[in-house]
Formats: structure tokens, sequence, C-alpha cells
């Protein structure tokens, strides 16, 4: 069954979890393991992001690239891109171990965010 996942609707911004066409969602799979005081590290900058539409500090969220955006609330990473509605797609997580971001942690937003896309446009994705 497919679901619409928000994470977080606020003033400027809703932020929604990516879920792929069998309906998982590997970031938030990957939220529900973390403890609650990292929940609350993520929670704060999607509150700060949706309700005030900025985040300033690069610390916390980071352009990577590619539309490609990252929540950074230490010592973990949540992958996402900008859609229009002023919708914010979270697609995917990792725990950073390394000082550079993993080629393949990239792929996977940009993969995500294609297909997200592709299912908008058809009209499927919030079916």
């Amino acid at each position: 069954m497919k679901r619409k996942f928000i994470a977080y609707e606020g003033e400027e911004f809703t932020i929604e979890w990516y879920f792929n066409s069998a309906g998982k969602s590997a970031a938030l799979e990957y939220y529900e393991e973390l403890s609650s005081g990292q929940k609350e590290k993520l929670y704060y900058l999607f509150y700060m992001l949706a309700d005030t539409g900025k985040i300033r500090s690069e610390e916390k969220f980071r352009n990577e690239g590619d539309q490609v955006y990252a929540f950074k609330p230490m010592p973990d990473r949540f992958l996402c891109f900008f859609y229009q509605g002023a919708k914010v797609i979270v697609t995917n997580a990792y725990e950073k171990k390394m000082d550079k971001m993993p080629p393949r942690e990239k792929q996977k937003a940009l993969k995500a965010k294609e297909d997200y896309i592709k299912r908008c446009n058809a009209g499927d994705y919030y079916e």
C-alpha cells in the first residue's frame, strides 16, 4: 500500500519522506532506528527549514551539489531535494563516518529524485 509520509508540515515547506514504488521509505526506516535524542535533533532541523524557510548554518544543512541537500544532525545525514509546491523530499540517510559523502549515498538520492519526479508526472506517486 502506498502512503504519503509527511515528516513535518510548516509555514514555508512541507517535509516528506520519499517512498519507492513498493511503499518503502529507507530514510524513514533509518529515522525510526535513531535514539530519541537523535530524532529530536533532526526534528529541530525540519522545524527550522519548514517554518522559517531556511537554515543558515552549513554545519546543519548544506547544498551537496546536483540539487541534493543534506540535513546534518551529527553524526547522521539525511539527503533531500526541493520540489514544486514547497516540498522537501527526504530520500535516504546514513551515519557519517568520513569527511566526504560516500558517492553511493548521493547516487541513491539522485535516483530517488528521478523516480519521484517521474512518478509524480505520471500521477501515480500519491495514489
